[in-house]
């Protein structure tokens, strides 16, 4: 015989939809908001991912999952999928180390202090292309500033073409992207470190506690949401990010340069394949939504100390 539901389940199921009905007119327009800018392009692309499309944007026939195939038959992927992975950990990696240090730097009363907190937030507030566009010109090696200076001080003897080759353009990019992500993570644990108890703090100080162990076994713990929300949102954002490598790496040529991001930049730009890019960008959102899922289930930022 069916097992029929308690009636408790069946009223609290029934009060939840109440709820829901009620709260829609005001949940309403942000539910619209995320179809229309979220939901249907990604549908979108998936739909685009599977059709043959010529370079005029004429949707031809289905492939199927042929372009899956081209994309992952491309021998420049291993080395795309490498300069991603690399962009990724060493930008995210180096940001939270300086983060910390200027978060605690900044959590201390000094003279100044608040002019030095809103220096802080101005890479964050210009605009990428620009702040970028700024180290490209003054990194060239014929009048670029930085080159000058370098001369100048006598650690070269000429100008470098730190933006013609795949190397330093990526180590000049995870620079400028480290630079441009610092704002955002230390006011995220410069607000995690305000929230620390004060009497905490005294108590370790009573207990005997020096400085590194009461920062590495009192603040840090007390940091650990800030710093996993912190860098969640790194990940996503350097990811996904165009706008530093398609200024600093785009005159190379080739793909030895390349992220996933920047790849199907050049693929949509130069060969005109949608069905390509699209397919290439299904795979770069299931790679994001793999991390976010693994990361999330492995560090449970939201999960309280």
């Amino acid at each position: 015989m069916p097992v029929k539901a308690p009636a408790g389940r069946k009223l609290r199921r029934s009060t939840d939809t109440q709820s829901f009905i009620s709260s829609l007119p005001w949940i309403g327009p942000a539910l619209l908001l995320i179809l229309a800018i979220v939901v249907f392009p990604a549908g979108y692309m998936i739909y685009n991912s599977t059709r043959k499309i010529s370079s005029v944007g004429t949707d031809l026939h289905s492939a199927g999952l042929a372009n899956f195939s081209t994309i992952f038959a491309d021998p420049a992927l291993p080395r795309i999928l490498a300069n991603t992975f690399f962009w990724v950990v060493s930008v995210v990696l180096i940001t939270v180390v300086i983060s910390l240090a200027l978060a605690q730097f900044l959590s201390k009363p000094f003279p100044g202090r608040t002019i030095v907190r809103m220096a802080v937030i101005v890479p964050w507030a210009a605009s990428v292309v620009m702040t970028t566009t700024v180290f490209y010109y003054g990194l060239d090696p014929n009048y670029g500033i930085f080159n000058h200076f370098f001369v100048q001080i006598g650690l070269m003897d000429e100008g470098f073409g730190w933006t013609k080759n795949a190397i330093p353009a990526m180590a000049v990019s995870v620079v400028v992207a480290i630079f441009v992500s610092i704002p955002f993570t230390t006011y995220t644990l410069l607000a995690g470190l305000q929230a620390v108890p004060g009497d905490t703090l005294e108590a370790a100080r009573m207990d005997g506690a020096g400085r590194w162990k009461t920062y590495l076994f009192v603040v840090l713990p007390q940091l650990r949401s800030a710093l996993a929300v912190a860098v969640l949102i790194n990940i996503i954002n350097v990811f996904n990010n165009l706008p530093i490598l398609k200024v600093m790496t785009g005159s190379i040529p080739g793909n030895s340069a390349d992220t996933l991001m920047t790849y199907i930049f050049k693929v949509l730009q130069f060969d005109r394949r949608l069905d390509l890019s699209s397919a290439l960008s299904v795979v770069n959102f299931a790679i994001v939504l793999v991390i976010v899922a693994i990361y999330v289930k492995t560090v449970k930022p939201m999960q309280e100390v």
